[in-house]
């Protein structure tokens, strides 16, 4: 007979890569049951569908694809006993105390009980209407990363002539996965004065296979009845508004739309956790602590990250801390710091500091730059103190940074840590 009210020590929600490495990480730490709740059919998240391949070299010092990272964290998720894994499952809500409502395939509505939770749900793409483009609702207009699993996992492809609006990663892999499999991407654009992809991706997706990029253009009209027939792309100013008589158009059959990610996180409002304005994610401390005790959050439901490799990462501290608190081993605070996104800096995860006494630890900050910079300075104050400074030949929107800053080197007694990047002065360089 099936446990009716089974209890753990930490419920993960989410089976994508940041719930798998937080459930590994919270039983590393202690925790006799944990739990996966995944409201896919399997495990791995969006990396399924990613067979692309750079996952790996930071966690593994390897270069793999999607499916090849995931699996690693599978097997061993699966070869411990202490862990549930709860597929087909949807978590309806989260009650206080941990009581939490799923609706599962094999096993109907069910209450799970939990000492501890770790959000781990990741985020979703922004659509068409989010963006609000003009024109008829013809057949043809994808996310990105819908296209990505027509083509990766059911054998399809969504177009023969395509065009790309936005110069996210998942938009520069499939402009190439898509000229691959034989089909013709017109370009790539993008209404920024700069891509919002990695480097490498521009480079290997975009210049190897000559597909244009317009930077500072956008798509204003798709045409079509039925299906796609063609969109109309203009130039913008700046502040992004089409420039008349700059318009040109496209004859295409699809339109793929990598505009921008969007945390997954209506489970966490009805949580009341405190979100961060800019990231869209919860605010947390440096062990993924939300505002509400007993409840952390980690990877995409977080902030956007570039690399899975950093959402592990992450989320191994979310797993870790989830465990000690489910046994009640979390040390009391006492020192808070907020952390602060300064001069030139957009986002900063995590967006407080709890220091226990006599912290020692390394805090690691993820953060992004506002606007492309060469050669940058960042610096970190903390009162009077300026605990760490560290220049780069260059930081981009597109790619997240991470700095180390020591908790001895924070200043005693101050309330704040201030992150800042300016470019660096001709007569400095």
């Amino acid at each position: 007979m099936a446990d009716t009210r089974p209890e753990f020590d930490v419920a993960v929600i989410g089976g994508g890569p940041a719930g798998l490495a937080a459930a590994l990480a919270a039983r590393e730490r202690g925790a006799k049951r944990v739990v996966i709740m995944e409201r896919d059919r399997e495990l791995g998240g969006i990396l399924n569908q990613c067979i692309h391949n750079g996952f790996g070299l930071h966690r593994f010092n390897e270069e793999l694809t999607g499916p090849t990272y995931a699996q690693r964290y599978i097997d061993m998720v699966l070869a411990d006993a202490a862990i549930t894994v709860y597929l087909d499952t949807m978590v309806r809500q989260v009650r206080p105390g941990f009581q939490v409502l799923v609706s599962s395939a094999a096993h109907g509505p069910m209450e799970v009980a939990a000492r501890a939770v770790v959000l781990a749900m990741g985020c979703r793409e922004r659509t068409r209407g989010a963006i609000r483009i003009p024109g008829s609702r013809p057949a043809g207009v994808f996310t990105a990363g819908a296209a990505q699993r027509i083509v990766n996992m059911e054998g399809y492809l969504p177009g023969k002539k395509i065009v790309v609006l936005g110069s996210g990663d998942i938009g520069l892999i499939m402009a190439r996965r898509l000229t691959l499999e034989g089909a013709k991407v017109l370009a790539v654009v993008e209404i920024m004065p700069y891509s919002n992809g990695l480097t490498r991706n521009i480079v290997q997706c975009l210049e190897d296979y000559d597909i244009p990029l317009y930077l500072s253009h956008t798509v204003t009209e798709v045409h079509g009845k039925d299906r796609v027939t063609g969109v109309t792309v203009a130039k913008v100013d700046e502040n992004k508004s089409p420039i008349p008589g700059s318009e040109f158009a496209l004859d295409c059959d699809c339109l793929l739309l990598s505009v921008g990610l969007i945390p997954e996180n209506e489970l966490s409002r009805e949580l009341g956790v405190l979100f961060d304005p800019v990231t869209l994610g919860p605010v947390v401390d440096q062990f993924r602590h939300t505002s509400v005790p007993g409840i952390f959050a980690a990877g995409n439901v977080l902030h956007v990250h570039d690399l899975v490799d950093f959402v592990s990462e992450e989320s191994e501290l979310a797993g870790r801390a989830a465990a000690d608190f489910a046994a009640g081993n979390m040390p009391p605070t006492c020192q808070t710091l907020s952390v602060r996104a300064g001069e030139g800096v957009r986002t900063v995860v995590p967006q407080k500091i709890a220091l226990p006494a006599g912290a020692e630890d390394t805090i690691r900050l993820y953060l992004r730059a506002t606007i492309p910079l060469q050669r940058c300075t960042l610096t970190v104050t903390s009162g009077h103190q300026t605990p760490l400074t560290r220049r780069f030949p260059v930081a981009k929107p597109s790619e997240m940074i991470t700095v180390d800053v020591n908790a001895l080197s924070l200043a005693e007694g101050a309330n704040e840590l201030c992150v800042s990047l300016r470019e660096v002065e001709k007569h400095e360089r």
